[in-house]
């Protein structure tokens, strides 16, 4: 089973939603959000890394020993949904690859994203490319 489902099936319950996770040798790393979008706890993380690691214990995706990574989202948060986009229009966003670029989230439109990068829009339709936040908000979002 994909790890990713794996760790969703985990945290549905907790309202809490997977941003990110990586395998990496010895290591797995889970960055998570609150559905409610609230500023996520320590709480809210040990009690996912619990559900996470019963789940993982019980199918046994990894072999060998790993060690289990819960965490925030933190500065560079993943942006991928309408909603993350919708959520934090107005500030900046890297869109790394070939053609990557930093711009400003300027709007949702239908299946798109508009972003201002230097003196023109960009668009990119959602689903096909992954974000990370590129600056801060003054206030949580």
């Amino acid at each position: 089973m994909d790890l990713w489902r794996l760790v969703e099936e985990a945290v549905e319950p907790l309202d809490l939603e997977v941003l990110e996770v990586r395998e990496a040798p010895g290591e797995v790393l889970v960055r998570l959000e609150r559905k409610d979008e609230r500023p996520i706890s320590v709480a809210d993380l040990e009690r996912a890394s619990r559900a996470i690691e019963a789940v993982l214990d019980r199918v046994d995706p990894i072999p060998g020993s790993y060690r289990l990574l819960v965490e925030s989202p933190g500065p560079k948060r993943p942006l991928f949904t309408r909603r993350h986009f919708e959520r934090f229009q107005g500030l900046k966003a890297k869109v790394p690859g070939p053609e990557g670029f930093t711009g400003r989230i300027l709007r949702v439109e239908g299946d798109e994203v508009v972003f201002q990068v230097g003196q023109e829009e960009k668009r990119l339709r959602i689903g096909t490319f992954r974000a990370n936040l590129a600056e801060w908000p003054e206030e949580p979002r």
